[in-house]
């Protein structure tokens, strides 16, 4: 008896290990970056020992893991709130909630990444940053010293966000029930929105060419392909690089290195401006 509750204390997700997984991913989170997945490699060396714990069965533990090893990219603080989530959804239901955890990350990552990136990589040090530098320049050492506290404190602070998304987390999932497969679905269609909108505030794409016949000039861009439909030109691009992703015939880097040299092509030719 005494044995069989060593075993079952063991299995459970303690503060420690919680504690472990976000020290882990915040020591990776932009060491490991890469354009083909950015932080998932620092996702999974971050949770991997916490998920072993969870899941038992190796081919369990190993369908966690390649789902985590999918695209994730949000402003790493904010990912301590969804990574500290998605391990209580495991916790909670296993394998069963694979679905809905990467549903879940996709759908919050970009807000959450808003959000983050307003408050800590413009607001904070700019403001911060700028009393500190000042100070320094009238040769006064405690804007730096203040500079090294604060990092101090928000190192602790992005720890007990990893467990706020953990107790939250489970909140989340004793909340939801049933309508487990209502959220995910929310989420997915939130995931699909979010990336959408990004198409043509981050693919750029223009022709500059015009078509000139006599006195009548006709911008092919504006005229043309801008009256059929705006940002018609990085909606096609993406389409296309998405297809060669899932064709799995070319490499993700294959197929950067193949639209550099097409907008360079086409950039030389005059075929495509920005």
């Amino acid at each position: 008896m005494i044995l069989m509750n060593s075993v079952e204390k063991n299995d459970v997700v303690t503060k420690k290990d919680i504690r472990k997984a976000s020290i882990r991913y915040m020591f990776m989170a932009c060491n490991t970056f890469n354009y083909e997945n950015q932080q998932a490699p620092a996702v999974v060396y971050g949770l991997s020992k916490v998920l072993r714990k969870i899941h038992k069965k190796d081919e369990d533990y190993k369908a966690s893991l390649n789902n985590h090893f999918n695209y994730f990219n949000t402003t790493t603080w904010m990912a301590n709130l969804l990574l500290g989530a998605s391990i209580a959804m495991e916790e909670k239901d296993g394998i069963k909630s694979k679905n809905a955890v990467q549903a879940f990350k996709t759908g919050m990552m970009g807000p959450l990444a808003g959000v983050g990136d307003t408050l800590v990589w413009v607001l904070y040090p700019t403001i911060m940053g700028s009393i500190s530098g000042y100070m320094a320049l009238q040769g006064n050492p405690t804007g730096a010293i203040i500079w090294l506290l604060l990092n101090v404190i928000f190192f602790f602070f992005r720890m007990k966000l990893f467990d706020m998304g953990h107790s939250s987390g489970l909140k989340l999932i004793t909340a939801l029930g049933d309508r487990l497969n209502i959220f995910t679905e929310s989420a997915s269609i939130m995931g699909l929105t979010v990336v959408g909108a990004l198409i043509p505030s981050v693919v750029k794409m223009n022709i500059p060419i015009e078509f000139k016949t006599g006195k009548v000039t006709l911008p092919i861009q504006t005229e043309i392909l801008d009256k059929i439909m705006p940002a018609l030109l990085p909606a096609v691009l993406t389409y296309v690089v998405y297809k060669l992703i899932a064709s799995k015939k070319l490499s993700i880097t294959q197929i950067i290195f193949l639209v550099i040299g097409l907008a360079l092509v086409c950039s030389f030719f005059g075929i495509l401006g920005v």
